[in-house]
C-alpha cells in the first residue's frame, strides 16, 4: 500500500500591512475632530426624560440582548428572537404585529399621531456557526429600547415613531422585501445602528450582488473519447481566472470573490455541468452595475472558449445597494453619543475597506437613513468572527445597547420636533439624487 505523504501546511499571511494600518488608524482616531451638528433638536427636558427612561429600564434591554445572544437564529428563521422582542414591547404597553410584509419573522409596533414619521430598525438574525458574530443582538435590543424611549416623548412632538423588525440582513434582504410590500411608504426617515470596532457617525458599506454561473457542457469518457466532450469545468476555471485578472482593473473600494460549487463528479468523465458563485461589491450603484456587466462578459467569453452553454442567475435574494448616509441626521446621533461619553468619528478616519454590505443601503436610496457604528471597545475587532460574537455578549455589548438605545431615541425625537432639521435632512437627500427606483434598478 502506498504510504500517504505528509501534508504541507499553509503559510500564514504576513501581518505587517495590517499592523501598519492599525497604527495609522490609531493616529487618525486620536487626531480626529468630533462630528458636530448645527441644529438644536429637542429641548433639554425631552432629552433628559428619554435618557432617564433608558437608564431606568437598562435591565430589560440588556436581558433581551443577552437572551438573543444565547439563542442565535439564522435568516428568516428568527421566530424566537422576534417573539422575545415582541414580548418586551407588549410588556411596555405596545401592540405588536408579527408576520408583516409577507415575512413570518418581521414585526411592527407604532406610537404617536399623524405628523412626521421615523422608523427605528431592528435586526436579529445570526450567522451559521458563530452565532451573533455581527452583533445583531445589540442592534435589536438598542432598537427596541430606542423605540420605547422615543415613544414616551412622542406625544410632545406631534409625530410618530415605529419599530420595524427586519429579518435576514445576512444575505436575505429582509428590508428590501418589506419595502416592496409598502411598509416604508409613509416613513420620512429611518434610523438604526451597528456594533463595530470604533464609534463612527457614518461608515461606508458596499453594494452587493450575487450571481451563480452555471456552465453546461457535453459529457464524454475522459480517456477514451475526450474529443467528444465539452468541459464545463474548464469554463468555470476560465471564468474564475478571468475574474482574478479583472481585479487589477477595479476601483480599490470594490470586491469580487467567489467559489466553485460544482466541478463534476469523477475525473474520468468530462464534466457536463459545473458552477461557481460570486459576490460582487461596489461603492456606488452605477459601478455595481458595471461590475455585473463585466462578470457577464467574462462568463460568456469562457463559454465561447470551451464550447459550453452558460446560464447566469442573478440575485436569488434582493441585491444590496451601498449606503447613502444622511450626514445631517448622523450628526445629531454623534451629538447624543457625546452625552454618553463616546466620540463618533467622521467618515474616512477608519479605513473604508474595513466594511461589508447591508440591506439598509436599499432603504437609504428610498428615504433619508443613518447607520452609525457603535464601538465595542476593541479597535482590532473584526465583524463575522468568534471574537466579535464574544464581544457582542460582553459588558461592552451591554453598554452599546444602552448608549445605542439612547442615541436612537434622541435622534428620533430631534427629527420629530425640529422642523429646520427635517428640512435640512430632506434637502441633503434630494441633493444626493433623491429617491431611486430600487426595485427595478438592476432589471
Amino acid at each position: 500500500m502506498t504510504q500517504p505523504t505528509q501534508p504541507v501546511l499553509p503559510t500564514q499571511p504576513d501581518d505587517s500591512y495590517l499592523r501598519a494600518v492599525s497604527a495609522a488608524t490609531e493616529r487618525a482616531v486620536a487626531a480626529a475632530e468630533p462630528v458636530r451638528s448645527d441644529f438644536a433638536g429637542a429641548d433639554e427636558a425631552l432629552r433628559a426624560g428619554v435618557e432617564r427612561w433608558v437608564d431606568g429600564h437598562a435591565e430589560d434591554l440588556v436581558a433581551l440582548s443577552r437572551d438573543l445572544h444565547a439563542h442565535p437564529e439564522e435568516a428568516f428563521a428568527e421566530h424566537r428572537s422576534a417573539a422575545q422582542a415582541a414580548e418586551l414591547l407588549r410588556r411596555h404597553g405596545h401592540d405588536v404585529e408579527v408576520g408583516v410584509g409577507g415575512l413570518d419573522t418581521a414585526l411592527r409596533a407604532e406610537s404617536g399621531g399623524d405628523g412626521p414619521h421615523v422608523a427605528v430598525l431592528a435586526e436579529y438574525d445570526a450567522l451559521p456557526g458563530i452565532g451573533h458574530g455581527c452583533g445583531h443582538n445589540i442592534i435589536c435590543s438598542a432598537a427596541v429600547g430606542g423605540f420605547l424611549a422615543a415613544a414616551t416623548a412622542v406625544s410632545a412632538t406631534g409625530g410618530r415613531v415605529s419599530l420595524f423588525g427586519t429579518p435576514a440582513e445576512e444575505g436575505g434582504g429582509g428590508k428590501e422585501h418589506l419595502a416592496r410590500a409598502g411598509l416604508f411608504d409613509d416613513v420620512d426617515a429611518v434610523v438604526m445602528l451597528h456594533p463595530f470596532s470604533h464609534d463612527i457617525a457614518a461608515h461606508p458599506f458596499l453594494g452587493r450582488r450575487q450571481v451563480e454561473v452555471i456552465f453546461h457542457g457535453v459529457a464524454a469518457h475522459a480517456a477514451a473519447q475526450p474529443f467528444m466532450g465539452r468541459n464545463a469545468l474548464d469554463a468555470v476555471v476560465a471564468t474564475y481566472q478571468g475574474v482574478a485578472a479583472m481585479r487589477q482593473h477595479m476601483p480599490s473600494t470594490d470586491r469580487v470573490h467567489g467559489i466553485i460549487t460544482d466541478g463534476g463528479k469523477r475525473p474520468n468523465v468530462v464534466p457536463d455541468r459545473a458552477a461557481a458563485l460570486f459576490y460582487v461589491r461596489s461603492a456606488e450603484p452605477g459601478s455595481l452595475q458595471d461590475l455585473a456587466a463585466r462578470i457577464e462578459a467574462i462568463a460568456h467569453g469562457a463559454a465561447s472558449m470551451t464550447g459550453c452553454g452558460v446560464e447566469l442567475r442573478w440575485d436569488n435574494n434582493p441585491a444590496y445597494l451601498p449606503i447613502r448616509h444622511n450626514d445631517v441626521l448622523a450628526a445629531r446621533w454623534a451629538e447624543h453619543q457625546a452625552r454618553r461619553g463616546r466620540t463618533s468619528l467622521p467618515r474616512g478616519v477608519v479605513p473604508e475597506y474595513l466594511t461589508g454590505s447591508t440591506d439598509l443601503g436599499n432603504l437609504s436610496y428610498r428615504l433619508p437613513a443613518i447607520h452609525p457604528m457603535i464601538g465595542l471597545g476593541d479597535p482590532n475587532l473584526s465583524l463575522h468572527t468568534e471574537e466579535f460574537a464574544a464581544a457582542a455578549g460582553s459588558p461592552a455589548g451591554d453598554r452599546a445597547v444602552l448608549d445605542g438605545a439612547t442615541g436612537l431615541a434622541l435622534t428620533t425625537v430631534d427629527y420629530l420636533v425640529d422642523a429646520d432639521l427635517r428640512q435640512a435632512v430632506r434637502a441633503e437627500f434630494q441633493a444626493a439624487g433623491g429617491a431611486l427606483d430600487v426595485a427595478t434598478y438592476f432589471d
